[in-house]
């Protein structure tokens, strides 16, 4: 019954957490007087129900890893967590950690809340290993990443959920740790604290291993190279990351409609064929639209200004200075309906010459997965357009907005000139538009389309 703790990180694939038969078990007492009791017996007589939150558990991860942790409420996600990280000792078998380790908990987990948030980033810092030498060096960086503003010096039991999250994360992405777990820290926060943290996560990933807990299959498949499926305190299984949650999505199904197996699926909330005209392709687009637009599988998409302080990469010998959505009358929209046509409008200003210069956009959901995007290279790849320093370059896309799951979306836009595959980029912006879908009749995926048409055909035998 231990758990080691060992600072030296090992080299790249050796292993970095050894868990061998670890349990964790309470002592349930049903009445106060009990506990009593017991410390007077000293053992001779139990007045307490042993709870085992974890029993057998065993798994090792290497320096590299993302491992994720699924599992319903109660099954032992949160214990395993506080044993790694040496909040919690076994009550049996071992825990082996290799290296520095940063964790996200319990929201607050960590912070004195009568502390200023400047105050509790020492503290959260040492706790963590590192010295005020440190942290001085490292503050900077770390209140640029919370970008709480004044509330730095506010108590922390003035803030709210988001803000909490946003210092504790800032914290654990700058104490240069070997080991970072996170769980569900990234289900409080605006979309571009998200898609900062997803950046920060994708970036880690190159040399650090990372423990993320989800209820959010689609993340743990997104970021995650195999999973743990915890189950009343046991390993139910242990694998890739798609295999993994595509068979406890199956058991909390058969666990939700008893008697009803897998293969079955659920039926697709689709209206009648017979709710359509479809007389021809474009007609059954344009009148299946205006089913959308009239019924609860309406696909509201709220589109947000410009956003001009994004952060940048590049050389700087463009500048993005304006971007919005238009319809196809060349009106700015504010809101916009999944299968509707619009245009992306970008401009851009060149402060040196150049002769083939490449604008491009990428449109991301909240865990900064590549939905689409494309760029002006092809089209003007015989025929491009030389910019002189001053003038302002305007690019336009114009396409069908897919039909989006409800959810936070990002756009990152940039400029480059050259060619396709050997290219300058001279500014890369992240998140520079968003966008919130609202409402939506896709169930699954990352995204829909409007169906042209659906159709049942009954043969008699």
């Amino acid at each position: 019954m231990s758990s080691e703790r060992v600072s030296e990180a090992p080299a790249r694939f050796d292993p970095v957490i050894e868990v061998e038969s670890a349990g964790k078990c309470y002592h349930i007492y049903d009445r106060p007087q009990d506990r009593l009791k017991q410390m007077l017996w000293r053992g001779r007589r139990h007045y307490y129900r042993e709870f085992w939150a974890l029993r057998d558990v065993s798994f090792t991860v290497r320096r590299g890893e993302t491992i994720g942790v699924i599992g319903r409420n109660g099954s032992g996600k949160s214990t395993l967590l506080k044993l790694l990280c040496g909040t919690l000792t076994t009550t049996t078998g071992t825990v082996t950690v290799c290296g520095r380790v940063a964790a996200l908990l319990e929201l607050g987990t960590g912070f004195n809340p009568e502390f200023t948030g400047r105050e509790n980033v020492y503290l959260n810092a040492a706790i963590l290993g590192l010295d005020d030498g440190e942290v001085e060096h490292y503050l900077p960086e770390i209140l640029a990443f919370a970008d709480i503003g004044e509330f730095i010096d506010q108590p922390v039991k003035t803030y709210s959920s988001g803000m909490a999250v946003r210092l504790a994360f800032a914290v654990a992405a700058h104490v240069r740790a070997d080991i970072l777990i996170i769980d569900e820290a990234l289900a409080v926060g605006d979309v571009f604290f998200v898609q900062k943290c997803m950046r920060f996560l994708r970036k880690f990933q190159e040399h650090g291993t990372l423990f993320f807990v989800s209820h959010d299959t689609a993340a743990v498949i997104n970021l995650c190279d195999r999973v743990l499926w915890l189950e009343q305190g046991h390993v139910c299984e242990a694998g890739p990351a798609k295999d993994v949650c595509e068979h406890y999505l199956a058991k909390l199904f058969q666990t939700q409609t008893p008697g009803v197996e897998w293969a079955q699926q659920q039926p697709r909330l689709n209206q009648p064929a017979a709710a359509v005209d479809r007389r021809t392709a474009a007609d059954g687009v344009d009148q299946r639209l205006a089913f959308l637009n009239q019924t609860r599988f309406r696909n509201d998409i709220e589109l947000f200004a410009f956003h001009p302080q994004a952060g940048a990469y590049g050389t700087g010998a463009i500048r993005i200075v304006d971007a919005c959505f238009e319809d196809q009358q060349g009106g700015v929209l504010q809101w916009v309906v999944g299968g509707e046509i619009v245009t992306l409008v970008v401009q851009a200003l060149a402060l040196v010459d150049l002769d083939s210069p490449i604008i491009g956009f990428l449109v991301k959901d909240r865990l900064g997965q590549h939905l689409f995007g494309d760029n002006t290279y092809l089209t003007y790849s015989t025929n491009p357009r030389p910019l002189m320093a001053g003038q302002t370059l305007t690019a336009r896309f114009t396409f069908r907005m897919p039909v989006l799951p409800v959810g936070d979306y990002a756009v990152d836009i940039a400029a480059a000139s050259g060619i396709q595959h050997d290219h300058v980029t001279h500014c890369w912006y992240n998140d520079m538009l968003v966008f919130k879908s609202h409402s939506s009749s896709v169930q699954q995926g990352l995204v829909g389309i409007p169906m042209l048409e659906i159709e049942l055909t009954v043969i008699s035998s």
